[in-house]
């Protein structure tokens, strides 16, 4: 069973596995296309960071709210342990955030997401949960490497 909850400051374990992410991202992306945020920057934007852990206090999957105002938030930075793939840690991470941004009083969530075939599997689990594709939002502009999608709570 994997518990959620949000950090309240730098946290070893969810700064390794955000910087397992950011090296992830920035290997399957040109910088240009690459939009993932280190620990550091997403602390520094206001962003609200969830950690899940396992039973054993292992941090197992990462997730964060970043607002940018108007009832609105962007999911960013949600990453699971790759051995625990495809168990729905993913889903259960994504209606965490979901409940958070809720509780937060948030109308819509936004997120960005890669267009290659290895985010396949985020795309998919985004729309199985009511997002839908947009355009670009706040500072993003169109790139064929990304797909942006936005859903209302």
């Amino acid at each position: 069973m994997v518990s959620f909850a949000e950090l309240s400051g730098p946290d070893a374990g969810a700064d390794s596995l955000l910087a397992a992410h950011v090296a992830l991202m920035r290997s399957q992306s040109p910088t240009e296309s690459c939009h993932v945020m280190t620990a550091d920057d997403l602390r520094a934007s206001g962003a609200r960071v969830f950690a899940g852990r396992d039973g054993d206090g292992a941090v197992v999957a990462i997730g964060a709210l970043k607002p940018f105002g108007d009832g609105a938030a962007e999911l960013k930075s949600m990453h699971c342990a790759q051995a625990l793939r495809g168990q729905g840690l993913g889903r259960a991470l994504l209606a965490h955030l979901e409940a958070e941004a809720r509780a937060a009083g948030l109308r819509t969530l936004w997120l960005e997401t890669g267009s290659d075939a290895q985010f396949a599997a985020a795309r998919g689990l985004y729309r199985s949960a009511g997002f839908s594709d947009c355009p670009p939002f706040g500072d993003y502009r169109a790139d064929p490497l990304s797909v942006f999608m936005t859903r209302e709570l």
